[in-house]
């Protein structure tokens, strides 16, 4: 039985960002893979898949999320992605705190042969590590 978009969306946060196999990137997202964040096609491709990853997993201890899936389509599947951990490494500038911490991302993924072709991603990161260094 083939996968669902939601089966997709949820095992891959589950290996890439809370297990952080990086070996399964090829398996959830195509080659030319491409994000969109704000306008801008800032990742591309698997290296900068392994990229992001390999930054949040270093920042942030404990992972744990919760994908919810909002709504689904033939090739397209919208989704609010949970973060949580604990900043125990620096992060885009911004120092570890060592306190808790948690974002969330809203995801639109285009999703072709069961792999992720391209994504639009808007995320409140960068203001919850601002919020964070003013408490």
């Amino acid at each position: 039985m083939k996968p669902s978009h939601a089966d997709i969306i949820h095992a891959a946060n589950t290996a890439l960002i809370v297990e952080g196999r990086l070996d399964a990137i090829g398996e959830f997202f195509a080659p030319g893979y491409v994000a969109h964040f704000t306008g801008t096609d800032l990742a591309a491709g698997h290296d900068s898949v392994r990229r992001v990853i390999s930054a949040i997993r270093s920042a942030f201890s404990d992972i744990a999320l919760e994908v919810d899936v909002l709504v689904e389509s033939a090739d397209r599947i919208a989704w609010l992605r949970t973060v949580s951990g604990v900043q125990t490494g620096s992060f885009k500038g911004f120092p570890a705190s060592d306190k808790p911490f948690r974002w969330r991302d809203m995801v639109a993924s285009e999703i072709r042969d069961g792999r992720i072709v391209q994504e639009w991603v808007v995320t409140d990161l960068a203001e919850q590590l601002l919020l964070a260094r003013k408490r």
